[in-house]
């Protein structure tokens, strides 16, 4: 395809032959309806005159009859200018007047005609006039008229008008047009060239933009938007195969080691073969927990929980997780205070939710042991929920050594787990499932300070709807107690 096939067949050149088209007959409708205007004022304007000839005519005849309008007529004839006149006898010989020839019929007309006429001087051209006759006695006819020559010359003149204007409206529209397009296909070529790029393995690249703000920068940005989550989500792919092969290669090992054990010890009692099938279970149940909470995230970051989401309390559901937790918090002579008085309406999955709130929970009950000598109210954690702005804010506070700046944003990925927790039991991955919980609904998580200690903070959009309350304990009804799946999470 040619260079200039191209340029024809972009939506840019399209869109400016079309507002072309549409200024053409916006400016054929403009001239006509002035051609139409000025028509009529000077069709107005000439009957006006013919009016006030024929009353000073009219005085004429009735001073001295037919022979007195006769010598007014063959003074008037001889003035130059737009005014006819003629008085013919009963059978249509010219007596007096300017005029040389009339269509047949024409006198028999009574009252406004428009015709065409001779000059009485002419012998072969034609003019256009308007003309009002009257029978006077005897059979004698009078006509009075104006030439519309000036009326078809305008008319000629806006018509050529017209043809010039849409020529040059045309032309300017063509050149318009190839410029803007040519100008936008550029700027897709582009894009095309960098999405070409990227398609055979670059996918560090990202499409261009003109600093113009226009449609072509906002789709780029969006595109790029778009690649960037796309990078992100190959990264943790990436990494989530990598982390997967390093850390359950571990367990999977440990599970055939002592499976092959039990096998070889031919002379082992059944306690013993009890020992090993227990401890082959309890492999096995960590590995599940693994991949179940692989396959959460997984679903939580494709958006596969959208259709289950309503409206739910997160007071009540932190509350009910913070009611599970306590036992594990006592275990570790630590309180779990929870200050979630009064309903806090989010819209989301009450599930989800509540797995991400109790994964936090679990951590700071593992991890945030405060110090010996840490102060009587530094030594528990508290969960809080309340309205911020337009969203409602679950914080779980604890007093332990918290988590450095540098690796708050780190630990909300995949199997990361920090030094201070590699001897301690966990996947890595409850932060993860709930960072993505929160990307699914619009959220954010956010580590902080609690100083010391550290400050987990679950933010999600407030609800637009308050589900039914029941009158006796004001709380929702219907609304058992989130399934909660342990994901353990090390820092």
């Amino acid at each position: 395809m040619t260079a200039l096939g191209k340029l024809i067949r972009t939506t840019a050149f399209k869109l400016s032959l079309g507002f072309v088209v549409m200024f053409a007959v916006g400016a054929a409708l403009l001239l006509g309806r002035v051609g139409f205007t000025v028509r009529s004022l000077l069709d107005e304007q000439s009957s006006q005159t013919i009016d006030a000839e024929l009353t000073g005519l009219s005085e004429q005849y009735r001073r001295g009859g037919v022979r007195t309008l006769v010598d007014a007529v063959e003074r008037r004839a001889g003035r130059p200018g737009a005014s006819l006149y003629l008085v013919t006898t009963a059978a249509g010989e010219r007596i007096a007047g300017n005029v040389g020839q009339l269509p047949a019929g024409v006198l028999d007309t009574p009252g406004a005609v428009e015709t065409v006429y001779r000059h009485v001087d002419e012998q072969s051209a034609t003019h256009v006039a308007l003309a009002r006759v009257f029978l006077l006695p005897g059979g004698f006819r009078l006509l009075v008229g104006r030439d519309l020559s000036d009326r078809e010359n305008l008319g000629r003149v806006l018509a050529r008008t017209l043809v010039t204007s849409l020529l040059w409206l045309t032309a300017l529209g063509a050149a318009g047009g190839l410029f803007v397009a040519r100008r936008v296909l550029r700027r897709v070529d582009a894009m095309t060239g960098t999405a070409q790029t990227i398609m055979a393995g670059d996918l560090a690249r990202r499409l261009p933009l003109a600093g113009s703000n226009d449609e072509l920068d906002r789709l780029a940005l969006n595109l790029n938007a778009m690649l960037d989550r796309i990078g992100e989500l190959m990264r943790g792919l990436e990494e989530v195969s990598a982390n997967i092969a390093h850390d359950l290669r571990t367990p999977l090992t440990r599970l055939r080691n002592g499976a092959e054990q039990a096998l070889r010890a031919a002379s082992a009692a059944p306690a013993d073969y009890r020992a090993a099938l227990e401890k082959v279970l309890e492999e096995s149940d960590a590995l599940i927990r693994i991949f179940n909470a692989l396959l959460l995230i997984a679903r939580a970051e494709a958006g596969g929980e959208q259709r289950g989401m309503a409206d739910f309390d997160a007071a009540l559901v932190a509350r009910d997780v913070a009611e599970i937790y306590e036992p594990l918090a006592e275990e570790q002579g630590m309180s779990l205070l929870v200050d979630a008085a009064g309903a806090q309406w989010v819209r989301g999955s009450r599930e989800l939710v509540g797995q991400a709130l109790a994964n936090i929970i679990d951590n700071a009950i593992k991890y945030g042991k405060a110090s010996p000598d840490a102060a009587p109210g530094e030594t528990g954690v508290r969960v809080t929920a309340r309205r911020a702005g337009d969203r409602v804010e679950i914080e779980v506070c604890d007093h332990g050594p918290g988590v450095a700046p540098a690796d708050r944003e780190r630990v909300l990925e995949r199997f990361v787990r920090l030094e201070g927790s590699r001897s301690s039991a966990g996947s890595g991955l409850g932060l993860s499932l709930a960072a993505a919980v929160a990307r699914l609904h619009h959220g954010a998580i956010r580590l902080e300070d609690n100083a010391p200690g550290l400050r987990v903070v679950l933010a999600l959009p407030r609800g637009n709807a308050t589900p039914a309350v029941s009158p006796e304990n004001s709380t929702p009804e219907a609304l058992p107690p989130p399934e909660i799946r342990l994901i353990e999470k090390a820092e």
